[in-house]
């Protein structure tokens, strides 16, 4: 039992060495972050603020996780993974916003593809589809495999395609 007590307070100090070491990486990586935000950006004083509470958040967990080497480790997992998640989300967002604008002015491959069988009289076969499109083989075929299982098109026969 000794022994055991031992071991588990030998590993229980490397932990902290590695959990310090984290700390440590994360600090950098965050201020390495805002550095990069605040100079293409300039930050105003409110965008600050959130970003100082949310620093102000991690030494309280920190504090907590102290108690018991369980609680370190999923602690700092999922500070790590908050802090992950933040930063991806940010640029998603701004990523999100510019193709609604872009999807708004042009219509869509399956628009395109939907119009031209829509406007023959007799349907579209895949060579009039390409020519009328400019659509490379494999984007005409998921566009017609789409919009066939949507149920907006039919395959009157191989090649063939009249609007439903």
């Amino acid at each position: 039992m000794k022994k055991l007590k031992e071991q588990l307070k030998a590993v229980s100090k490397q932990v902290d060495k590695a959990l310090a070491k984290v700390d440590k990486l994360i600090k950098a990586e965050a201020k390495k972050a805002t550095a990069k935000k605040a100079a293409p950006k300039k930050a105003t004083a409110k965008k600050a603020a959130p970003k100082k509470a949310a620093a102000k958040k991690a030494p309280a967990k920190k504090a907590a996780a102290k108690k018991t080497t369980a609680k370190k480790t999923t602690a700092k997992k999922t500070a790590a993974k908050k802090t992950a998640a933040k930063k991806p989300a940010a640029k998603k967002k701004v990523a999100k916003a510019a193709p609604k604008k872009a999807a708004a002015k042009k219509p869509t491959v399956l628009d395109a593809v939907f119009d031209v069988i829509g406007k023959s009289r007799n349907g579209a076969t895949i060579a009039q589809l390409k020519q009328k499109t400019g659509l490379s083989p494999r984007q005409l075929s998921n566009a017609l495999y789409k919009l066939s299982t949507r149920g907006k098109i039919v395959a009157q026969s191989r090649g063939l395609y009249v609007k439903k």
